[in-house]
């Protein structure tokens, strides 16, 4: 039987019951599974665990060659607990004939929530009336509703255009920008596909799902912020990088524009000096987008899926070096 060990998660209720859960389906799919969770994340730990295994389920940190070289061996592939995978080397793990996938996908109802919420509580300044209560001052911000105004998305994947499908019951006037443009999809949600200077001259909100590579670090920067109306808001859960995170400071801190809400920075955990936290007119979240039990669990069954399916041969579109088969 072959094994698959997990490094994701934290010793809480919440795993316990989820791994036990993955234990049981990944037995179903003739593997043999161990949960060893890394907080805090430990190199040599995550080696010797790999050592003595065929396969392994990893979290957001480095895996480069340093690791491959010590597990190559025995761990065939390495699936990724989520999307991003740009702290992964791929080329080294091709080296070392390891396959690397991800779980595209089996967090995008999650994700997509959270984003409609951070959209709403940006747009309606939740951070500042909350403040007000707190401060016993009763003044009534005068904000904007969603409903009826135009929602741009950056990125239009399997996030984008499910957020597209949340919005449709906003009767939103959407529009979306991707350079691979799945027409298809736009079409049957209505979504008019534009550029993205277009995209951020007419949007009211703006929610960012594109993926973080060379071409997305800093997309969004205070040049194109400067570009947005004064009342909109811009939204992130995808990446900390793909939004300059100082010129964002600056376009809130002079009212360039209305609001932001994050909850993906380019430093994670938020350092505490950061001057966002000064701000009155931006949410800011943990990274809990997919912090949801049924997103997780979808996430663990596809990762073991993913793994049973290689050793039984199939082929997968969740593999992301497919290379890895053709190396010496």
């Amino acid at each position: 039987m072959k094994k698959i060990v997990s490094f994701f998660g934290e010793k809480n209720a919440v795993f316990e019951r989820l791994n036990a859960r993955a234990k049981e389906h990944a037995e179903k799919r003739g593997l043999e599974y161990k949960w060893a969770p890394q907080t805090p994340f430990n190199q040599q730990d995550v080696i010797e665990e790999l050592k003595n295994a065929d396969a392994g389920i990893i979290d957001i940190e480095p895996y480069g060659e340093d690791i491959f070289k010590e597990i190559y061996k025995s761990c065939k592939i390495l699936t990724r607990f989520g999307v991003g995978y740009d702290k992964v080397d791929l080329k080294a793990a091709s080296k070392y004939n390891i396959a690397v996938a991800r779980t595209a996908g089996a967090n995008t109802v999650g994700v997509a929530e959270m984003a409609m919420m951070l959209m709403l509580s940006a747009q309606r300044q939740l951070k500042k009336n909350m403040r007000f209560v707190s401060e016993g001052n009763w003044v009534k911000e005068v904000t904007h509703e969603i409903t009826g105004s135009t929602v741009g998305i950056v990125g239009f994947g399997a996030i984008g255009q499910y957020v597209a499908k949340l919005l449709k019951g906003f009767d939103c006037n959407i529009i979306a920008s991707d350079p691979y443009p799945n027409l298809k999809a736009a079409e049957e949600l209505n979504v008019k596909m534009v550029s993205l200077e277009e995209l951020f001259k007419a949007s009211d909100t703006i929610t960012v799902h594109a993926p973080y590579m060379k071409e997305t670090h800093n997309l969004i920067n205070l040049e194109l912020i400067k570009t947005m109306k004064p009342s909109a808001v811009i939204v992130n859960t995808s990446r900390g990088n793909i939004i300059n995170e100082a010129d964002l400071y600056e376009a809130l801190s002079q009212n360039i524009i209305a609001g932001a809400a994050l909850d993906v920075f380019a430093v994670e955990p938020l350092p505490l000096d950061s001057p966002l936290l000064k701000l009155d007119n931006i949410i800011l979240t943990p990274h809990t987008s997919s912090q949801t039990e049924e997103s997780l669990w979808r996430i663990y069954e596809m990762a073991i899926d993913i793994t049973a399916d290689f050793f039984e041969g199939k082929e997968s579109k969740h593999i992301l070096n497919p290379d890895y088969k053709t190396q010496e």
